[in-house]
């Protein structure tokens, strides 16, 4: 199959589809016992995003069980913050522990943007493996954290609840913050275009606390941010779609289509398909957005659901997908069942 015949980039251009391509936010995870099984050969969770045989196998391992149309490079946000200098860990069952950016002197200690690529350059010989491993009509798509979703880490050094930490430095030291998130930004637009020179055919930007941003910064800092990345991989990459999700914007997801440039959105739990349908999906291709709950619960609620999605974005382009991750305590069983309920 050709580049141009693959269903999510069909999607992607607009194109109406009679049966929606489908993939799964962290379609690669903890809920697979094959991707346990490795994890527990590859070690520390940073050795397995690091290592590209590791980092390559777990990629394909959904591939092989399930047959989505796209498989998205498995990595971590925080690998562009780690490639700036900050010290990152990750603590089983609890998360991310990263060195914090608190003021200017913080600031000052971290990396230029293009050192991200010594740190990250495992990355893209995975990207140059799976280019050549998927098959023929398997989408490969890379992908990075949004600039104010990963300088919440970066700030919080850990995943906060409402993203305060961020928000403080925000209004209190407003050039320390934007210095940062030009910093940021840089570096994942490099990041992002080796992706794309390593064989990612899509890039997806994941900004998973858009919603905590207050309505009056929104712009500056979840929009601006996406349009500097899209124009730029636009300048040197014009054909590669790109998608973003702006999770949890709310009403804003109409500012973000309209603005950002964007190929595709991806749409978080919250938000109601027929509005979506009626608002965003004349524009372009939206993606989901199916509860993760019901890839735990499974039964005639995942049929009936899946199904309603389906049918509300069958109007125009529409990637099937989950409004969020799927969950470490999902029955991969589950996944038969949403994908025969989508294919029949």
């Amino acid at each position: 199959m050709t580049q141009s015949n693959k269903t999510i980039l069909r999607a992607l251009r607009g194109e109406k589809l009679a049966t929606p391509p489908v993939w799964m936010m962290r379609q690669a995870g903890r809920y697979l016992p094959e991707y346990r099984a490795t994890r527990q050969t590859a070690g520390s969770f940073l050795d397995l995003c690091y290592n590209p045989d590791f980092a390559t196998e777990v990629t394909l391992q959904p591939i092989r069980r399930y047959g989505f149309d796209a498989a998205i490079l498995f990595a971590d946000i925080l690998l562009v913050p780690q490639g700036l200098g900050a010290d990152l860990t990750f603590v089983q069952g609890e998360g991310p522990r990263l060195s914090t950016v608190q003021n200017a002197d913080d600031f000052t200690k971290l990396k230029p943007a293009d050192a991200v690529h010594e740190t990250v350059s495992p990355i893209y010989e995975t990207v140059r493996r799976l280019s050549s491993e998927l098959p023929p009509e398997t989408t490969l798509i890379g992908f990075a954290g949004a600039p104010w979703t990963v300088a919440t880490y970066m700030i919080a050094g850990r995943g906060t609840p409402d993203q305060a930490p961020a928000r403080r430095l925000m209004y209190s030291d407003r050039t320390t913050f934007d210095a940062l998130m030009d910093r940021i930004t840089e570096a994942t637009t490099l990041y992002l275009l080796k992706q794309i020179e390593a064989g990612a055919e899509v890039v997806k930007i994941f900004d998973s606390w858009a919603g905590a941003l207050p309505g009056g910064e929104f712009h500056r800092y979840a929009i601006a941010p996406v349009i500097r990345i899209v124009d730029a991989i636009r300048a040197k990459h014009p054909d590669v779609p790109i998608i973003g999700f702006p999770r949890g914007a709310g009403g804003s997801y109409v500012d973000y289509v309209n603005e950002a440039g964007i190929s595709g959105v991806a749409l978080d739990t919250s938000v109601n398909p027929d509005w979506a349908a009626r608002t965003l999906q004349p524009k372009l291709c939206v993606q989901g957005n199916l509860d993760p709950l019901l890839m735990v619960l499974g039964g005639d609620a995942l049929t009936s659901q899946t199904k309603r999605i389906v049918e509300a974005f069958s109007g125009g382009p529409h990637i099937f997908n989950l409004g969020h991750g799927i969950t470490p305590d999902a029955d991969p069983a589950n996944v038969d069942v949403m994908l025969k309920a989508i294919r029949g």
